[in-house]
């Protein structure tokens, strides 16, 4: 008799380290981890500044537990996304994820290392310069400024290696269709370094920062190009996320509960 669990019982053993998030003010209910790496609003972001129009293919890299594909698909129902990521645990969530809210048949998981060899993305199926959109979520912090997670795959989450960064731009370069788009959420502080990493890669590129609080210094900057264009850089006015009361601003608010897409490009206020 076979020892392997079975479907059910494997949902059933993470269910007691697992908790049960909405998104999107409800539309999507995502099961992730209660500790190490969780989505938050940093995916919803990034799925809001994917420009992504019906029938395209979408390659989410680090998908996590699929939040960023699953907010992608609730806006634009007709893509096929497939997601990337390396710790068999957040695949398994990703995949039931899919399943729980209904779009199992254009959402794939696929457990593979960006910094794997080529053959072994070949082996997962993944098809070179065969997306329309690449996105990620990449670790944000450098190897030894924070004390890294239990686990090496859930510590990778948090933490890149020094030179990584690199190989994600390359993965992401490779894997982008000829004139495909390109849209990375990132630390504001690694602003420079990731632009120059896509220089030469990828150009057209529009800089969207998010700022905590009016008048506040950015954290976060949404990168976003296309391969192959010889276009200059764009810096935007970006997004304020909260008022002086603590309150989500009225377009944050349209982002992060009624699942509006964040035009990049246009000014918002």
């Amino acid at each position: 008799m076979s020892s392997q669990k079975t479907r059910p019982e494997r949902r059933a053993a993470r269910k007691s380290a697992t908790s049960l998030d909405a998104f999107l003010g409800g539309r999507i209910d995502i099961v992730q981890p209660r500790g190490g790496h969780r989505a938050g609003s940093d995916a919803v972001f990034l799925a809001a500044g994917v420009p992504a129009r019906p029938g395209e293919r979408v390659l989410d890299v680090g998908a996590g537990v699929g939040v960023a594909g699953l907010c992608l698909l609730a806006r634009v129902s007709a893509l096929e996304v497939t997601a990337v990521e390396i710790d068999e645990e957040l695949c398994a969530l990703a995949d039931e994820n899919a399943e729980r809210n209904g779009v199992s048949a254009s959402f794939r998981i696929v457990n593979a290392d960006v910094m794997g060899s080529a053959k072994s993305h070949r082996d997962a199926g993944l098809v070179r310069e065969g997306y329309d959109h690449v996105i990620a979520n990449p670790p944000f912090y450098a190897e030894g400024s924070v004390r890294r997670a239990p686990g090496e795959a859930r510590a990778s989450a948090h933490v890149m290696s020094a030179g990584a960064l690199a190989g994600w731009v390359r993965f992401l370069t490779s894997y982008a269709a000829p004139k495909g788009r390109l849209t990375l959420i990132h630390r504001a502080d690694h602003l420079g370094e990731v632009l120059r990493l896509l220089e030469r890669r990828f150009g057209d590129l529009a800089v969207f920062p998010l700022f905590p609080k009016l008048g506040d210094p950015a954290t976060r900057i949404i990168v976003q190009g296309r391969k192959g264009s010889r276009a200059g850089i764009r810096l935007l006015q970006g997004l304020v996320l909260h008022e002086s009361d603590g309150s989500y601003t009225e377009v944050a608010e349209a982002v992060l509960r009624g699942g509006a897409a964040l035009p990049l490009g246009a000014q918002m206020k």
